[in-house]
């Protein structure tokens, strides 16, 4: 049953069939606030997931706990996240495993550093580096507040296995020495400027993802890495695209593709893959 402390997602059917999604952290005293009512905190604790309630104006609400891409669309943000599409792209493409080390630049939100704490498992690690201070401290929070929701919720802990350290990658070259990374994932404006430092500790072999909002970064990316000689392959540059179906769409006899709708969510990022390898002998 839910309990006070974690985190309840709260689901209104709207007009267009369309949802509206509700995060809530749960406290005795506190009330959850909706376009149909209110619904006081005390009347979900102790209830099972899945359970729908009503609000004091009658509005019917789906309670149940966030999964951790919808936490991280709904958590509060300050730079524009990276996408659960793109981050599972992005995962995919540097292959990590529990037990990994691996570095990201930069923090931002935090949303990327949740899906990496998950990955690499408890015995893994992830290093985040993040250049500004407001962003750095709300990734912080939003981490801190994901893993304490999650142990009230779950039989295990969520791992404590995230380093958030507040510094310019580029000027990390000393931090770099000591440690031996199996991946690197960077989401920053001058993506080319974090090569030169974190490439000596990356794995021979090891994959390099890269977050760019538009093609022009991209082919900014790859003549840096021609121009500098660094020890990187581009493999592989992809443009992810996603579009959401409801139900009552996906059963119309006119295809979906060919009925857009205004609501639908898009965004839009390209991601490189860069693989280190050893240059040959002259």
């Amino acid at each position: 049953p839910f309990r006070a402390g974690e985190l309840a997602l709260a689901e209104v059917r709207r007009k267009h069939n369309t949802t509206l999604k509700v995060l809530c952290r749960l406290a005795a005293e506190a009330v959850l606030s909706s376009p149909g009512g209110i619904l006081p905190h005390r009347d979900i604790i102790g209830q099972l997931p899945g359970q729908v309630l009503r609000t004091s104006g009658g509005t019917r609400l789906l309670l149940r706990r966030p999964s951790l891409d919808e936490y991280v669309l709904l958590m509060p943000r300050g730079p524009t996240i990276a996408y659960p599409k793109d981050i599972s792209a992005m995962l995919m493409m540097i292959d990590i495993h529990p037990g990994d080390t691996v570095l990201e630049t930069g923090s931002g939100s935090g949303a990327m550093s949740l899906f990496l704490s998950r990955a690499v498992g408890p015995k893994g690690r992830v290093l985040s580096y993040e250049i500004r201070d407001d962003h750095h401290s709300l990734a912080k929070k939003n981490y801190r507040h994901w893993r304490s929701a999650w142990e009230i919720g779950h039989m295990d802990e969520w791992p404590d296995n995230v380093e958030f350290i507040l510094k310019d990658i580029t000027t990390a070259a000393a931090d770099m020495k000591s440690v031996i990374l199996d991946a690197v994932v960077l989401d920053m404006l001058n993506p080319h400027c974090a090569l030169p430092v974190v490439h000596p500790s990356l794995k021979e072999g090891g994959v390099c993802a890269v977050y760019l909002a538009n093609i022009t970064q991209v082919i900014d990316l790859l003549d840096r890495i021609r121009s500098c000689k660094l020890p990187f392959l581009c493999e592989r540059i992809i443009e992810v695209t996603h579009r959401s179906c409801d139900g009552a769409e996906a059963n119309c006899s006119v295809p979906y593709i060919a009925r857009p709708s205004h609501w639908q969510e898009a965004h839009s990022a390209f991601l490189t893959k860069l693989r280190k390898f050893r240059p040959l002998l002259s």
